[in-house]
């Protein structure tokens, strides 16, 4: 069973800075691509960072040169996680954060998996 938890999420003041984390369980995640979405107030969820299964990363125009996506994941561990550093963090980036692992099986299967949501809630 394939299991996702966030954690690291916050109050802090603009500029300020957290390392959101997730948890991942029940499957080989080094077969994923791994990302953070977030939703703010009224908004749609949105992509912010993703790193696939060679590493490479991307970013929401929004949050380049602010976050880092990265992941410590080998299916030779019994804990895997992805985390998203997040540095001068803005009102703008109030919302709550899920992370998301993406997978297709050589059968052209997609499965996605999603956290449960870790609010970021930035003051002026």
């Amino acid at each position: 069973q394939v299991q996702l938890v966030e954690s690291g999420g916050g109050s802090v003041q603009a500029g300020g800075s957290l390392r959101l984390s997730c948890a991942l369980s029940g499957s080989t995640f080094s077969r994923y691509a791994l990302g953070w979405f977030r939703q703010g107030p009224g908004l749609e969820r949105e992509a912010v960072a993703e790193i696939d299964m060679l590493g490479a990363t991307t970013y929401a125009d929004s949050v380049k040169g602010r976050f880092t996506v990265s992941k410590d994941v080998s299916p030779f561990k019994s804990e895997n996680f992805l985390y998203l550093q997040m540095n001068d963090l803005q009102p703008a980036d109030t919302a709550t954060y899920y992370c998301a692992a993406d997978h297709t099986n050589i059968l052209g299967s997609r499965s996605t998996y999603w956290g449960q949501g870790t609010q970021v809630s930035v003051s002026s």
